[in-house]
């Protein structure tokens, strides 16, 4: 393990799934920027669920609905404050995808006009991005895109300028799922705002692996999801201003979400259940809440400063690797813990599958980014990304089988 990784405890052994082998071999995840795996606390939270305390949320009041809607509504208290938000302002979704859309559907649809302008990043994952197309393309908005320079940073002269056209929504990663980047948020969403525009994050990457402090970024609408930061699948999050909130729209519409329903017209209940139609996600939200508990027991400082350390030393191996080049921030400290990264003569799914014989799990392909892929040059790509449980000894087998990749290809 390395030395910044010291200030946390060994956690391989709060995962079940690592004790997992294939054909003799164990398993080394190195891809939780696509899926995070899950503690056992985690696993437990969603069995006492099912097994002991089994039944809907606010709509009854015998003593199971009550310890459930407890469960539920205490794990959402819990993910709002760890990030500096409310519980008014904090909506379960069944992921990032989900809150980007309902901002795209419901204030998006509702504010912008024929000839107005959204910004996005040319690193946007494809969920902060398609929507906007679609919004832009029925409303007949003009799309437009902040660049990256060569440094893997944006271009913030250019951002500025086009600032000057006073769009009206501003969508920023958090932290690049490709390059690995840590976009300056906070100061991004000040100069949006000082030009009128409403400024939506994508904190995906971001939420598992640095510390975020919603009220100092300052964005109107932050979205990310359960499954990459040790929780289930099936839960998103997003954190809206309240003043926002309260004049949208509602996205869905049907059980729950109602105050009251006449023959022609209904009113909605208050925030957050005004965008919580149906029945809610209710394990997936106790669940996050206990991933939410897990990280916060680990110390966010701590699997930053042990993240950090892994991605630096995979940094300065990479550099040694004939033929290898690595796309982003050669500096470890100005990105997040994954490294996208090609091998001359190899194709990135022939990387992928040959790493994967030897049960050594990597991400490969366009990574949901195919404007970036078109800035880089390229198709597509391979990357490694950590968590809590990864050590050296993971990095000495991915350097292994990379080698075998050499082997296998004849490089």
């Amino acid at each position: 393990m390395t030395a910044g990784a010291s200030q946390m405890r060994d956690v391989a052994a709060d995962f079940p799934i690592l004790t997992r082998e294939i054909n003799g071999k164990s398993l080394v995840y190195l891809d939780s920027a696509a899926t995070s795996q899950t503690p056992q606390v985690v696993v437990d939270a969603l069995v006492r669920y099912y097994t002991e305390t089994r039944a809907s949320v606010h709509r009854g009041v015998y003593p199971l609905i009550e310890e459930a809607t407890e469960l539920f509504e205490g794990a959402r208290e819990r993910i709002a404050g760890w990030l500096g938000s409310t519980v008014e302002e904090t909506i379960f979704t069944s992921n990032a995808t989900a809150a980007i859309n309902l901002v795209s559907h419901s204030w998006a649809r509702t504010n912008l006009n024929p000839g107005d302008t959204v910004l996005v990043t040319e690193m946007e994952h494809h969920s902060d991005l398609v929507p906007w197309q679609l919004v832009c393309l029925e409303r007949g908005a003009t799309l437009e895109y902040i660049p990256v320079l060569d440094d893997w940073q944006l271009d913030l002269d250019a951002y500025d300028r086009l600032l000057e056209r006073k769009p009206k929504l501003v969508g920023i990663a958090h932290i690049s799922n490709v390059l690995g980047t840590i976009n300056p948020v906070a100061e991004m969403t000040r100069r949006a705002h000082d030009a009128g525009a409403v400024v939506v994050i994508d904190g995906t990457q971001a939420v598992p692996q640095i510390q975020v402090d919603l009220r100092e970024i300052d964005a109107d609408f932050y979205a990310w999801t359960g499954h990459k930061v040790y929780g289930p699948t099936g839960i998103g999050v997003l954190h809206g201003r309240r003043e926002l909130l309260e004049e949208m729209p509602p996205f869905i519409s049907g059980g729950h979400m109602i105050r009251q329903v006449f023959e022609a017209t209904s009113t909605w209940t208050e925030l957050p259940g005004k965008f919580e139609a149906g029945t809610s996600q209710i394990a997936e939200a106790i669940g996050l809440g206990a991933a939410v508990d897990y990280v916060n027991e680990l110390g966010i400082d701590a699997i930053r400063a042990h993240e950090l350390a892994l991605t630096a030393e995979l940094l300065e191996r990479f550099a040694e690797f004939p033929g290898l080049k690595i796309h982003g921030p050669a500096d470890a400290a100005d990105r997040g813990a994954l490294v996208s990264f090609e091998i001359e003569g190899a194709h990135p799914h022939d990387i992928g599958e040959i790493l994967g014989r030897d049960n050594v799990c990597v991400r490969t392909g366009h990574h949901c980014a195919q404007t970036l892929m078109r800035r880089l040059g390229i198709g597509s790509s391979a990357r490694a990304s950590f968590a809590v449980h990864n050590t050296s000894a993971d990095i000495d087998r991915l350097m292994d089988g990379l080698e075998n990749v050499r082997r296998v290809m004849a490089l």
